[in-house]
């Protein structure tokens, strides 16, 4: 019998973290599910940390070949699934142990449902929170999935934050063509666009998983290509969807997704100083 989700995390030279994120996974109070893990040919040892799990019996371990970019081991490892839901998370990432718990319960909730998604810490490479219960905006409850899409373009970023902040309907996923990476940076969103507009999102207000981030993670220049891939993806919703998207609402989104590089350049050099001075502290 299948489980009713699968948690499917694509790893990927991710061996010095990649073990707290199951350990995240398997200390959940929901129990229905299994987890799927794909290593995406890490060269750091990745494969060989992950090896301790492979007696666990909610675990399943597999190994996609190079290339393909992040596309083509979160397609392999969300393909794998057998669960009625899908919840990827990335190879970093922390989940609260309530979050499988609250996202399948507001499915059960609400039948019309296509995404659920709820608030997340930033937290450092130690796990520790920079900042604590980002997302979602004012969305709260049940919001028309194109409502929602309309929010998310016009704040300029990702309302409904990572992957592991999502729950989605495997079958969904399937029906929109898997994890579409025709903007990299918005492989996530980008994918959250196709399912919101054939239902509803429901709004978690709950903060309920941890995205990891280092100092060196980002720079200047990524900045500068989130911002420019914003704009190419909000002028594709509006080509694809229309009705969704006013002309008002892909301008007001291009100017707060450059507002939103501005800002996270300041984050980023915030982020740079306090992990330096954490790591001069003596140990």
């Amino acid at each position: 019998m299948s489980p009713r989700l699968s948690v499917v995390v694509p790893a990927y030279n991710n061996a010095a973290v990649v073990a707290e994120t199951i350990r995240s996974v398997l200390a959940q109070t929901f129990d229905d599910y299994e987890l799927v893990v794909a290593d995406h040919a890490s060269q750091d040892g990745t494969w060989e940390v992950l090896q301790q799990f492979a007696d666990d019996p909610r675990v399943r371990l597999l190994q996609t070949p190079a290339g393909g970019g992040a596309k083509a081991n979160w397609d392999a490892v969300s393909q794998a699934a057998t669960g009625e839901l899908v919840k990827l998370v990335c190879g970093d990432d922390l989940l609260y142990p309530r979050m499988l718990e609250v996202q399948v319960a507001a499915f059960d909730r609400h039948p019309r449902a296509e995404v659920v998604a709820s608030k997340r810490d930033i937290v450092d490479a130690a796990g520790k929170p920079l900042v604590r219960g980002r997302g979602l905006g004012r969305m709260r409850g049940e919001v028309d999935g194109a409502a929602a899409l309309r929010a998310t373009v016009r704040s300029g970023g990702n309302l409904l934050g990572e992957p592991m902040c999502v729950m989605l309907r495997r079958s969904t996923l399937e029906a929109v063509g898997w994890w579409d990476d025709r903007q990299p940076y918005y492989i996530d969103l980008g994918t959250y666009a196709h399912a919101l507009v054939r239902g509803t999102l429901v709004a978690v207000p709950e903060t309920l998983a941890g995205f990891r981030v280092s100092a060196t993670q980002w720079s200047v220049r990524l900045t500068h290509e989130q911002s420019s891939q914003a704009a190419a993806f909000h002028a594709r919703v509006r080509a694809e969807h229309p009705e969704v998207l006013s002309a008002s609402d892909v301008a007001r989104g291009d100017l707060m997704a450059k507002v939103a590089a501005w800002q996270r350049r300041a984050a980023y050099a915030w982020l740079g100083r306090r992990m330096q001075t954490a790591e001069a502290r003596p140990a």
